[in-house]
Parts: structure tokens; C-alpha cells; sequence
């Protein structure tokens, strides 16, 4: 069973950035985040193969967020851009063993999840 460490959360203004890491152990999977604000469902956000050499992103966060990782590192990342107050939420990792998928029912682990904050 892989574990899932997310880190990088935080408090940003409008415009600003963050970066979320996500530090696996135990294999290396095909890796996603999510996030879910108060009062609405777990969305997807973006998805990235085991060699990184494919991505998929909800069209809410395309030409802002990336993700990307360092196999080496065993840690997946989300460069979060151009933030908005509707990107507030807690943002989790998940690891899923085929395809990249939006399907949260894919993924078997789940980090613990980090906030992440976007004042106006």
C-alpha cells in the first residue's frame, strides 16, 4: 500500500502562486490530485502518468495549474498559477495503478490532504 504526504498548502492572495508536493512511498502509480471545498464535491484536477510523459487537467485549472514529478524523488507536484478565491479547498493526492483517470473511485490511497486558501 503506497503512502501519500502532501505538503505546500497555504494562504495566497488573488493572482498569486503555490506549489503542492506530494511525497510517495511504496511504488510508483500513476498519481492524481483533487480537491474539495465546503459544501461541494471532490473534484479532479489533474492527473499524470507513471513516466510523466502524459497529463490530463480539469478545464477549471488548464493554462494555470501543472503537475509534474521526479520519479526519482518519488514526489508528484502542483504548480498552482493565476490562483482565484474559487480554488479554495483542500487538495489531495491519490495514487491509481492503470490509466489516468478523473475517476476518484480509480485511486486506492489518498493523502491526507493540505489547504489551500485564496483571499480576494
Amino acid at each position: 500500500q503506497v503512502q501519500l504526504v502532501e505538503y505546500g498548502g497555504g494562504l495566497v492572495q488573488t493572482g498569486g502562486s503555490l506549489r503542492l508536493s506530494c511525497a510517495a512511498s511504496g511504488g510508483t502509480y500513476v498519481m492524481g490530485w483533487f480537491r474539495h471545498a465546503p459544501g461541494k464535491e471532490r473534484d479532479f484536477v489533474a492527473a499524470i502518468s507513471r513516466d510523466g510523459g502524459y497529463m490530463h487537467y480539469a478545464d477549471s485549472v488548464k493554462d494555470r495549474f501543472t503537475i509534474s514529478r521526479d520519479n526519482v524523488k518519488n514526489t508528484v507536484y502542483l504548480q498552482m498559477s493565476s490562483l482565484k478565491p474559487e480554488d479554495t479547498a483542500v487538495y489531495y493526492c491519490a495514487a491509481a495503478r492503470d490509466v489516468v483517470t478523473v475517476k476518484p473511485t480509480l485511486y486506492h490511497s489518498w493523502g491526507q490532504g493540505t489547504q489551500v486558501t485564496v483571499s480576494a
